[in-house]
């Protein structure tokens, strides 16, 4: 689950980025471009992705011998340490996934930057001050979550053996498996102005009944 959890996170992260492209760069084509059917087609296939892979990846890591008992110093079951308790220390299955995952993973990368550098060169180009906070203000929200998503995400997957520690390892997990989910409905969802009025309505009665 932890797997296709983070994968479908990523994978709809750059759906997201693919949202704010076409809402800034191509504007009167976004009705077209991004449709309800759009839409639901595109996390349906990030999801059915993100499932394909959570159900390759925990199949080949599960039929590994473990030779090293069976705790793990996580609140989860994450992948990296499974491995380390695996007689085998080397799989052409698991390589293989890796690479394929590792392929997936840059290829959503460089159309995130690609995209935010059409986006950049897009707001720069608007005449007024105004016009140009408004469409940074677009983005500034997911350009939150990708960073603090992209970078503890590979840290944690890539950082050098040397520098492993059991509270490192678990504070870099819960960075990128448990704040960026958690802030995504705060951050998106506040800037719709109903759900503002309805927040502030909210928190103002509970302190005037009290």
């Amino acid at each position: 689950m932890l797997v296709f959890f983070l994968a479908s996170e990523y994978f709809l992260v750059t759906i997201m980025c693919y949202d704010r492209y076409v809402s800034i760069c191509k504007p009167l084509h976004y009705g077209t471009l991004l449709g309800s059917r759009a839409c639901a087609h595109m996390a349906a296939a990030a999801w059915a992705s993100a499932f394909l892979n959570a159900l390759l990846r925990t199949a080949n890591t599960f039929s590994l011998p473990l030779c090293h008992g069976n705790a793990l110093g996580q609140f989860f079951c994450e992948i990296p340490h499974i491995l380390k308790l695996s007689c085998s220390h080397s799989s052409l299955r698991e390589l293989g996934l890796l690479a394929v995952g590792a392929c997936l993973g840059f290829g959503c990368f460089v159309f995130i930057v690609f995209s935010y550098v059409q986006i950049f060169r897009t707001v720069l180009r608007i005449p007024s001050e105004q016009g140009r906070h408004k469409a940074f203000s677009t983005c500034l929200p997911h350009l939150a979550v990708v960073p603090l998503f992209v970078i503890t995400g590979t840290f944690a997957y890539l950082k050098p053996p040397s520098i492993s520690s059991p509270s490192l390892d678990l504070a870099l997990s819960v960075l990128y498996s448990v704040v960026p989910p958690a802030l995504n409905p705060l951050i998106y969802s506040l800037r719709n102005q109903e759900l503002k009025a309805a927040v502030w309505t909210l928190i103002t009665g509970r302190f005037q009944k009290h």
